[in-house]
């Protein structure tokens, strides 16, 4: 029996601030219309991503980043950075 690979659940945000030696901050916003009033409301969510020091030197703020999702590396940290993004190739 071959083990099948698990895809990795992606999302796609920005870098709001950088925290630590390997830690950033990225700003998830996610758009979706009012159940009721069909209004598009806009949300977001802050994640924890942990990344590499060559990743952490080559990120800077503002910039757009894809994160991964991975098992559990600290109490709020359970995301990886993936790829930096360039802002045209963002959604």
């Amino acid at each position: 029996m071959t083990k099948q690979k698990k895809k990795v659940r992606t999302l796609t945000g920005k870098v709001v601030k950088i925290s630590s030696a390997n830690t950033i901050k990225v700003r998830v916003e996610r758009k979706q219309p009012h159940p009721l009033y069909h209004k598009i409301v806009a949300s977001h969510k802050n994640f924890l991503v942990d990344c590499s020091a060559e990743q952490l030197e080559q990120v800077q703020v503002g910039q757009v980043v894809e994160i991964g999702e991975t098992t559990p590396i600290s109490k709020r940290k359970s995301w990886k950075l993936v790829q930096i993004m360039d802002a045209k190739d963002a959604k």
